[in-house]
């Protein structure tokens, strides 16, 4: 389920991800140019990670909804409509987790943060913003999607922190660029075969 809604999200938005992508990736060759520091491929790998996911962030939260849809000002009510597991459960529920996920863990590496209650903060203001930002475009209000954006988000950061955890407890060999940079660089080209595999004719 979540694969096919993947690829559909990023089928909509290529076209400004890529000029995105290409505008990120000047402005970095510009900024180590002045700055004339080092480049480490993993960092920049999750900053393209990052934009990529903003973009496809934006494209959901904007997404016309529905027509029957209606604003939830009232917590756990939406939740509880759909039994555990179903399809709609693991949708809507599921789903909503899923997404803020990659948005505490992000928000967590690169702003580098370590406060909880900071954190806490961000991830709650930023899911009210969005739904806020629903609201005014003719989509709905839904504060269950707040608690479970909030959710979603904060494992992210835990995820992270975890990660920054057990990165610092490794062997000091193991702590080098170079072992980050071959990891991804695996797990791109795996993904690339996944994607080569997985999606169908017309899809992107």
């Amino acid at each position: 389920m979540f694969r096919e809604i993947i690829l559909g999200i990023l089928n909509n938005v290529w076209q400004i991800l890529l000029i995105g992508i290409l505008i990120l990736m000047l402005i970095r060759v510009l900024y180590f140019k002045v700055t004339k520091k080092k480049i480490v491929f993993y960092r920049e790998v999750l900053l393209v990670l990052f934009l990529v996911y903003l973009v496809c962030l934006f494209y959901v939260v904007t997404f016309e909804d529905v027509e029957w849809s209606t604003s939830n000002y009232i917590p756990f009510k939406e939740i509880t409509r759909y039994s555990f597991g179903s399809k709609l459960f693991i949708k809507n529920v599921v789903g909503n987790i899923i997404m803020f996920v990659p948005f505490g863990f992000f928000v967590g590496y690169f702003c580098k943060i370590k406060n909880k209650g900071l954190m806490f903060i961000i991830i709650t203001l930023i899911s009210i913003s969005i739904e806020l930002l629903q609201k005014q475009i003719g989509r709905v209000f839904d504060i269950d999607d707040i608690l479970l954006n909030v959710i979603g988000g904060f494992i992210g950061f835990i995820i992270c922190d975890t990660f920054k955890d057990f990165k610092n407890h490794l062997p000091s060999f193991l702590k080098k660029n170079y072992i980050y940079n071959i990891i991804v660089v695996v797990l791109l080209i795996l993904f690339i075969f996944y994607l080569a595999n997985t999606i169908e004719v017309g899809i992107l």
